[in-house]
């Protein structure tokens, strides 16, 4: 389904909007790497016009040719924010508005369209509205229908009212009204799946939004089905003329605190872990007290923090025109004047008292230690309407708009430099040709063999602390696994175990985890039992594997602090010398930074190995408790996941501590492989003999180069 229709009016946009247009602008980074790859291909030029290369020129080859593709790779660099926040928080009207476009992305304002992670980014290649759809599979729907048909025939209680008008919500948007009064094998044999596209595009924002909002949006009223939300797992939208704000940004919205679906809910999880950074939105009138805001933040620190590379927090009250001045203004002691603009005044009083109120609350909680905040009071409506009586800056729209511009500046800072440190090193090397191997190369390999040992002896003693902590969770664990299980599948209930069996059998059915909406909470058996593994992990595992605080032993310092020069500076170093040392020192920048890109994906695994360990283990526990059914099957099911623990706790406590190990060991054996193998290899085409590339001079490049470089530093 593609659409290319006719150009019409665009949306309602702010007046001095700062989203740009589709053209990329000229920056001084872009014009540095243009520059430093016409500097690249004349040097190119002059090695192929050398005859009878040897194999030292064909290294030089490869040196260039991948310097110049990595220039050319460079946009394909991205940093996601995640956006969360309860239904109804604004989440869609605030992404409108930075996009400048009120209109563009339906809302799904509500129901039970929560599930479905959408992605924004920026089309950079043409001008229109695309949208990339990622449906469940067919087999995982059927299950889900399965597993709807036997809650709707089921009987009824608080907990299963509530999934009830989900689920009838779900198969009625896709169906039609008349789904509940067909069969589970009639709904399987209509074919949905073959009514999808995964792909939309258009070049007029109205009709993209009219293709998309299926897909994304909730349908209240509806009577004809084909409403397709319940089939999607993700949807990836383009946007054209955002260059400015989304170049290198993906803005992830994560709606709710995941989905009862344990498919949704492991990708939701997993999308969170990739956010550098996460935007939590409440309602203004409900910032401070809203239990459940603060609770996704809760919810969401292990995932953000422990095993992903969230740095910072932006903490974004919504609806801040929403006010009544003069009742506002009566619970106030010092009132505001009323010959003044006491609307706007009230307004900015307001913002300004909440921020101080959410960084107070912030400032005691457990999570000030590891994150960054920021606080922004914004109005999505006052952006475009005017008589609000707020002016641009105070709706706070431009504030967000210039944190994700600074983003990407720093962002293509980092690749124009990139660029420019790649080039010097290869003409550097080329440079370097000029001296035949000396006694330097040896003192570079003592100094990379040194640097290894050094590293090993760290690496060892970050094994010993991992080791230490996780023994004792190990033990701690194996001690109260049976009361902490207790807790969590026979809680005290005072109106009795009536439902509760329903709820239990959900979380077998799914693993040990279900969410209970009519209790309003998260039931997961898994994490339970690994709560005193973390608890006495957490602390040596953010020292070691930190991506943001400075520790003093992450694994990232020590990566950063690696070098193999140490030249004796009070001895003048020969001009060709320092040809040698500034490619060596590129060689370790480009290396160090793919290294510690290596540790940030690889902590995430090593982090929840302790809970997918444990899972691992319970999985027959669960399918065989799942079965059980009838008079008394509660106890039953009880009294097998309390005998398999007890029985399984010899064991699965210690191989989740050993997975954590290995993992670690794996990734630092890696980094020392590769610390090794690189630079080695470096240290050898610095010192190869050159033969006829005696003969080329790269010296004016190096200067250019050199030029650049202090461009961009200024």
């Amino acid at each position: 389904m593609d659409s290319r229709g006719t150009q019409r009016k665009r949306d309602e946009e702010p007046t001095g909007s700062r989203v740009t247009s589709a053209q990329p602008q000229l920056t001084t980074e872009k014009i540095v790497i243009e520059q430093t790859k016409e500097i690249m291909t004349k040097a190119n030029e002059k090695i192929q016009a050398m005859k009878n290369a040897d194999e030292t020129k064909i290294e030089l080859d490869n040196y260039i040719v991948e310097a110049i593709s990595k220039m050319n790779e460079n946009n394909s660099k991205k940093k996601t924010i995640g956006v969360l926040g309860e239904l109804g928080q604004g989440k869609t009207s605030l992404l409108n508005a930075i996009l400048g476009k009120r209109n563009l992305l339906p809302s799904g304002c509500f129901g039970a369209c929560t599930a479905v992670v959408t992605q924004i980014e920026a089309n950079l290649t043409d001008s229109n509205y695309t949208a990339e759809i990622e449906f469940i599979s067919k087999e995982d729907w059927e299950s889900h229908l399965q597993n709807i048909f036997s809650a709707l025939s089921a009987d009824s209680n608080e907990d299963n009212d509530n999934f009830t008008n989900d689920t009838r919500e779900k198969i009625t948007a896709l169906y039609g009204a008349d789904a509940e009064s067909r069969t589970l094998e009639d709904l399987k044999n209509d074919d949905k799946f073959a009514e999808t596209t995964n792909y939309l595009s258009s070049s007029d924002a109205s009709d993209f939004t009219r293709q998309v909002k299926k897909y994304i949006q909730y349908s209240p009223g509806t009577n004809s089905g084909g409403w397709f939300w319940p089939l999607v797992k993700s949807v990836k939208i383009k946007i054209p003329n955002c260059r400015e704000l989304l170049e290198h940004i993906v803005l992830l919205d994560l709606p709710g605190t995941g989905d009862c679906n344990d498919i949704r809910e492991d990708m939701w999880k997993s999308k969170l872990r990739d956010c550098s950074s996460v935007w939590i939105l409440s309602d203004i009138n409900r910032a401070v007290n809203n239990k459940n805001t603060w609770a996704i933040l809760k919810y969401c620190t292990k995932d953000m923090m422990h095993a992903g590379e969230c740095r910072d927090i932006h903490f974004i009250c919504t609806k801040s025109d929403q006010i009544e001045p003069e009742e506002y203004n009566g619970i106030l002691e010092v009132k505001i004047s009323e010959d003044e603009d006491l609307t706007t005044n009230c307004i900015l009083h307001r913002n300004n008292l909440a921020k101080k109120t959410v960084l107070k609350t912030f400032g005691n909680s457990d999570i000030k230690k590891e994150m960054d905040l920021q606080v922004f009071t914004v109005s999505s409506k006052a952006i475009f309407e005017h008589r609000l009586g707020l002016k641009q800056d105070e709706t706070e729209i431009p504030k967000l708009q210039d944190v994700l511009k600074k983003m990407n500046k720093r962002i293509n800072q980092e690749l124009a430099r990139g660029c420019v440190t790649d080039a010097k090193a290869v003409m550097s090397l080329i440079q370097s040709k000029k001296m035949a191997k000396t006694e330097v190369h040896k003192v570079l390999e003592r100094n990379l063999e040194k640097g290894l040992e050094k590293l090993d002896c760290q690496f060892d003693m970050l094994r010993c602390l991992l080791s230490q902590s996780l023994s004792k969770g190990v033990e701690k664990s194996k001690s109260s696994c049976q009361d902490d299980a207790e807790e969590t599948i026979s809680p005290y209930l005072p109106q009795g175990n009536r439902g509760f069996h329903k709820i239990l059998q959900a979380l077998c059915k799914n693993g040990g985890r279900h969410r209970s909406k009519g209790w309003n909470t998260v039931l997961d058996l898994n994490e339970c039992l690994t709560k005193h593994m973390y608890d006495n992990f957490d602390a040596e595992f953010n020292l070691i594997f930190s991506v943001n605080a400075k520790t003093g032993i992450s694994v990232q310092e020590l990566i950063d602090k690696f070098s193999i020069i140490n030249f004796d500076t009070a001895q003048p170093t020969p001009p060709m010398l320092n040809h040698t040392e500034d490619f060596i020192q590129a060689q370790e920048v480009k290396l160090k930074e793919k290294l510690k890109e290596v540790v940030i994906t690889r902590k995430k695994t090593i982090y929840m190995s302790i809970q997918a360990t444990i899972k691992t283990a319970m999985t027959s526990c669960y399918e065989e408790a799942a079965e059980y059914k009838g008079e008394g099957s509660l106890k039953r099911k009880q009294k097998k996941l309390l005998d398999d623990i007890e029985s399984f706790k010899s064991f699965m406590f210690d191989d989740a501590k050993q997975e954590v190990l290995r993992h670690s060991y794996q990734l630092m054996d890696e980094i020392k492989e590769g610390l090794k193998s690189k630079l080695r290899t470096s240290i050898q085409h610095s010192f190869a003999q050159a033969s006829k590339f005696s003969l080329i001079d790269v010296s004016s490049e190096i200067k250019a180069l050199e030029r650049l470089s202090t461009q961009l530093f200024d």
